[in-house]
């Protein structure tokens, strides 16, 4: 079974088409037999994708850290939920029981671990595939902020392309398989 991370919102965001493109991942997850490893909350999209995949009869890893844990947003009903000291502690773990990793929209913490795991791909320190799953146009301008760093000269292409981009959740977990990019 592949152990598929995702990093989302802890929020539901503004639009429902975020929420149900959660439920949609979490239910395909299951459905394919893997295992979806997140950030332990059960509130905002966070929420919705782990009670989706619980609900499919899915296997669920939540990591959360103690400072969470105290705020009472843990997600208490999952197959495991491994309680670490901080926040660069949850990415390292997820990173460690991922063989890849799915992306839905987010905040400013769904950013940091998108971007920890590209930045230790350029550094060679992980190779595992990274996917943007599309909803409502929302990463378009992150992939041009990405494009823009590459046309002036910050960021290698091929850097870049670590990163695919999918439009559903079947397409992203393909793509995840294969390796893609682009």
């Amino acid at each position: 079974m592949k152990n598929i991370c995702v990093f989302c919102g802890s929020r539901p965001g503004t639009l429902p088409v975020y929420r149900e493109e959660a439920i949609k991942l979490g239910q395909t997850l299951a459905r394919q037999k893997r295992r979806l490893v997140f950030g332990g909350g059960r509130v905002g999209l966070m929420g919705a994708l782990a009670d989706a995949s619980l609900a499919e009869g899915g296997e669920v890893i939540g990591v959360i850290p103690e400072s969470l844990m105290a705020r009472e947003v843990a997600h208490e009903k999952l197959h495991r939920l491994e309680v670490v000291s901080d926040m660069l502690s949850r990415k390292q773990r997820m990173i460690d029981l991922s063989d890849g990793f799915i992306i839905l929209p987010g905040g400013l913490g769904t950013l940091d671990e998108l971007f920890e795991v590209l930045t230790w791909q350029q550094l060679g320190l992980i190779d595992k595939p990274v996917c943007l799953l599309e909803t409502g146009n929302f990463f378009r301008p992150l992939l041009n902020w990405l494009d823009n760093a590459v046309e002036h000269g910050f960021m290698d292409a091929r850097h870049r392309d670590h990163m695919s981009r999918a439009t559903t959740p079947e397409e992203a977990l393909k793509k995840l398989d294969a390796g893609a990019t682009a």
